[in-house]
């Protein structure tokens, strides 16, 4: 038994998806989403979508990095092998500098890693829109813009002559099997 995802509508430029997005966000539809071969300037904001997280994650995973690199150089400096070497302080904070550093990218880096792993819902071996043969040429040249059956406006014969008023080069719908 299959279910209905989407129904996509198929364009060849950034421009008239960016168009059609604003048109569809404007027609009350709120589950919509777009697919590109590249980054499309303003797409967010066509879609409604809010603003990402990921800095906010990724400042944390470094604050976090540079507490954890700055805790370590002083446990061992200060507190676990007290050693005076030429008379310099126990918490010779200049010298931790490079080990925080590395700590703070460290950890930051590997936030955004995860964090992107985490907020795209990755991995994730197969996604219906891999159902319609021409979603292949979203990598290439092809732009989609698709209305989720989830919406709650959604009605399939409405969203597609919706869709047909966009000017796309077609508009289908995607089963999720």
């Amino acid at each position: 038994m299959s279910n209905l995802f989407c129904i996509a509508a198929e364009f060849d430029d950034e421009h008239k998806l960016l168009e059609a997005c604003n048109k569809t966000r404007q027609a009350g539809y709120k589950n919509i989403d777009a697919y590109t071969p590249f980054a499309v300037h303003g797409i967010r904001e066509a879609l409604g979508q809010p603003a990402t997280k990921m800095p906010w994650a990724v400042f944390a995973g470094g604050l976090l990095g540079l507490s954890v690199g700055f805790g370590l150089c002083y446990w061992v400096s200060v507190l676990e092998l007290p050693y005076n070497v030429g008379g310099r302080p126990l918490n010779s904070w200049v010298s931790f500098i490079p080990v925080t550093f590395e700590c703070t990218i460290l950890l930051s880096a590997f936030t955004a890693v995860f964090g992107m792993f985490g907020l795209n819902g990755l991995p994730l071996p197969n996604h219906p829109m891999f159902n319609l043969p021409s979603f292949l040429r979203a990598s290439q040249d092809r732009f989609f813009l698709v209305v989720e059956s989830d919406d709650p406006k959604f009605e399939p014969s409405k969203v597609s002559a919706f869709l047909e008023t966009l000017n796309p080069l077609e508009v289908r719908e995607v089963e999720d099997e």
